[in-house]
């Protein structure tokens, strides 16, 4: 009996060890099966946050991208466009001309358009930077609209503008172009206030044997703008050959130029501006005259735009108001003279000073002096010119507007410019005798020039009709070859010494009537 009841506690014992290990496995794995459940948990959230993560930089890489190819494009975009304007850029330019030369062919010849704007470096002087940007988009804008949709209008750089045509069909057919594009400039410009007249000056080159490649055909478009430069400006040339050797000797011309005042080379002839009433002189206008050494006598139409581009106007301007303030001092004191300016003195404000020198050095009164400007300079219609007149009339010298009628002229200008002066163009005078317009035109010059006080002169007499007829309408002054051709000062001098009166000689150089040599020359 004590072994059963003993085996049965053992039994019970291992019974309830059993148990408990079993207890304890069953804990074990319900805990296992927690922290399973659990680390499946962390490891289902991991995996969406990395799903997350993935679709997060999934979406960063196609924006990142597209921000590349963005900017890329925006790089190749600025590789072939000018910033400024939105046209094409000088490379780009050259490669559509270098495509258009390769399929050439029965269609046309690919022509080229190489423009330039006039005065737009006074404009930059006068306005600033800001309003010349300002000047470069609207013009920009201007040459794509008076072109077709295959033509290539780019930005060279500076004021420098080309369109190719990849096909004209003749050569009347780029030309057409050319004045289309003169024309689309001509109407001005309103920027920040002022009003702007910004022309241009064209040259045409046309691809041929000879010029098949983009760089020729590039530098034969340059060169022809040259000679449309040389020209007078506002206009176009079409290259040609010769054109070259002209350049070359636009060149030479400029060099010699630039050492023309130091060697001495320029002179002052006086034509006589002679009061339509009683004949009597009333002043001479200054005409500049250059010597090229081996050149003889350059016409000052050829040499003045020249010096006007290269800056050298400035120079050889002050010395014609030194020079001919100290002949004019040693004339009869009421005789004048005029001196013609250039629109580029007006820059750098340095003009009422070289004036206020000049008249210093000579001793000649301001009253004696004028300065006739043309229009094309009042049309730059800015503050600075404005305020340059009124100092100069300060002064009290005479402000002469010169041309009158050639270009834009408005009454606005009369009222807000100090004028005491209105000179009316020669193109109104030859036709005076046959043309009822131009007679209605001095007519009309003449009222308003009484209205304002200004005195009137007609430039450009050379008949007697011409000068009855300005008499009977009231002109003031005329001049002309009638008058009075161009003299040295040394003739007049002579002349005015030979004739023993205070007012009046006559001789063969200058037929008009002048002053007396009542004092020396300083």
């Amino acid at each position: 009996m004590l072994r059963t009841a003993e085996a049965g506690d053992a039994t019970a014992g291992r019974v309830q060890r059993l148990e408990r290990r079993l207890a304890r496995q069953v804990s074990a794995r319900e805990e296992a099966e927690s922290l399973l459940e659990q680390k499946s948990l962390e490891l289902y959230a991991l995996n969406c946050r990395l799903t997350e993560l993935n679709a997060e930089l999934e979406q960063r890489v196609r924006e990142r991208t597209a921000e590349l190819e963005a900017e890329r494009r925006h790089a190749l975009e600025l590789a072939q466009r000018d910033v400024l304007t939105g046209l094409h850029n000088r490379r780009m330019f050259r490669e559509h001309l270098e495509s258009s030369l390769q399929q050439a062919g029965g269609g046309g010849t690919p022509a080229v358009l190489a423009i330039a704007l006039d005065g737009f470096k006074a404009i930059n002087d006068m306005l600033g930077y800001a309003a010349g940007d300002e000047v470069l988009k609207a013009v920009g804008q201007r040459l794509r609209d008076c072109g077709h949709n295959s033509d290539i209008v780019a930005r060279l750089g500076g004021d420098e503008f080309a369109i190719l045509r990849p096909a004209v069909g003749q050569r009347r057919a780029a030309a057409g172009l050319a004045d289309r594009v003169l024309q689309a400039l001509r109407p001005p410009l309103q920027i920040r206030g002022h009003v702007l007249v910004v022309g241009a000056s064209i040259g045409i080159a046309l691809a041929d044997e000879e010029a098949g490649c983009p760089d020729r055909l590039l530098q034969n478009a340059a060169i022809a703008l040259y000679g449309a430069k040389a020209g007078g400006r506002g206009g176009w040339k079409l290259f040609h050959p010769e054109m070259d050797a002209e350049l070359q000797a636009r060149r030479a011309l400029e060099a010699d130029l630039r050492g023309a005042l130091a060697r001495s080379e320029f002179e002052l002839m006086y034509q006589p501006l002679v009061d339509a009433g009683h004949g009597a002189t009333t002043g001479f206008e200054a005409l500049l005259r250059w010597h090229r050494p081996g050149r003889g006598m350059v016409p000052p139409g050829e040499f003045i735009p020249l010096a006007e581009e290269t800056g050298l106007i400035r120079q050889i301007g002050a010395w014609v108001l030194e020079r001919s303030c100290a002949d004019a001092a040693g004339w009869a004191s009421s005789i004048k003279v005029a001196v013609n300016l250039s629109p580029v003195q007006f820059q750098g404000g340095t003009l009422v000073g070289a004036v206020r020198h000049a008249l210093a050095a000579s001793g000649l009164p301001a009253s004696r002096l004028e300065l006739e400007v043309t229009e094309s300079m009042l049309l730059q219609d800015t503050e600075a010119t404005l305020g340059t007149l009124h100092q100069l009339r300060a002064l009290g010298v005479g402000i002469s507007m010169d041309d009158f009628g050639t270009g834009y002229s408005s009454l606005s200008y009369l009222q807000r410019f100090p004028f005491t002066k209105i000179k009316i163009d020669r193109s109104f005078i030859s036709g005076l005798a046959q043309e009822r317009s131009s007679l209605e035109i001095v007519r009309a010059v003449v009222s308003i020039g009484r209205a304002l006080r200004m005195t009137i002169l007609a430039e450009g007499v050379e008949t007697e009709e011409q000068l009855r007829l300005l008499r009977s309408e009231g002109c003031d002054e005329v001049q002309g070859f009638l008058l009075g051709r161009p003299a040295r000062n040394t003739q007049l001098l002579k002349a005015a010494c030979a004739s023993g009166s205070a007012h009046s000689f006559s001789m063969a150089a200058v037929p008009a009537r002048v002053m007396a040599c009542s004092s020396p020359a300083r």
